[in-house]
């Protein structure tokens, strides 16, 4: 399993919102390729970018940040973030990223999906954003009526190879990742699933691993202290 330290990016500036509510953020740097360069030097091996005011705006304001990352280190990142246009995902391409994951794209824009999946299948990564089982969509401000498991049987059948599962609920709230979301997920779908929301501990870490998803994306918890990038490789070395 990969362990994903996540950058959020709003305004210039890594931050961490709590359940996606923009008015309730924690500032953590000033500098994001600073940060992305330390995990690096932790050890990661790749890399969750997202750009928090794309993800509401549906413009990518900060390009900049993110090609000055793709330039600074060497591991692998994948970007996500109000990417809803294959001239989008082609500028994040062509900047360095390795994955682009699209998100509010996947809900409303079905012709674009499938057209990003066609020309980039294995670069193409769609995010369901969910609350109590339901669709977030727009950087989380709106929640549709799609079942998360519904949509993730459709992404399968278009063929997508790899979905990140969020629980809104969960994410930022050191309590834990939703197990059982995440089990029905994996039981929907033979899809690559990298799970995030929630994951604060070692053995958050281990039980995920044990379920064989694809990868885990990890925020809060690295930032906080509650849980070191090392002690999640630990974790994921054991299980092995």
């Amino acid at each position: 399993m990969i362990l994903f330290p996540a950058i959020d990016i709003k305004d210039s500036r890594c931050v961490r919102l709590t359940q996606g509510n923009y008015n309730n953020e924690i500032v953590y740097s000033n500098n994001p390729v600073h940060m992305a360069s330390q995990w690096e030097t932790q050890g990661a091996e790749y890399l969750h970018l997202v750009d928090l005011n794309g993800a509401k705006t549906g413009q990518s304001k900060n390009i900049d940040i993110v090609k000055k990352i793709a330039d600074t280190i060497s591991i692998p990142v994948q970007i996500g973030g109000g990417i809803r246009s294959l001239a989008t995902m082609e500028n994040y391409l062509n900047a360095g990223m390795k994955k682009v994951i699209l998100g509010t794209a996947a809900i409303e824009d079905k012709s674009f999906l499938a057209a990003a999946i066609s020309k980039y299948p294995t670069q193409t990564i769609v995010s369901i954003d969910a609350r109590n089982g339901l669709v977030a969509t727009n950087g989380w401000t709106e929640i549709s009526k799609v079942k998360a498991r519904d949509l993730a049987k459709e992404l399968e059948q278009l063929g997508l190879q790899t979905l990140i599962y969020t629980d809104i609920l969960k994410d930022g709230m050191l309590s834990g990742p939703n197990f059982t979301e995440l089990q029905i997920m994996q039981a929907s779908t033979s899809m690559n699933i990298i799970a995030s929301g929630g994951v604060t501990t070692m053995k958050d870490v281990t039980t995920l691993s044990k379920m064989k998803l694809h990868g885990a994306i990890i925020g809060k918890a690295l930032y906080d202290g509650s849980l070191t990038l090392k002690q999640g490789l630990e974790a994921i070395t054991n299980v092995s």
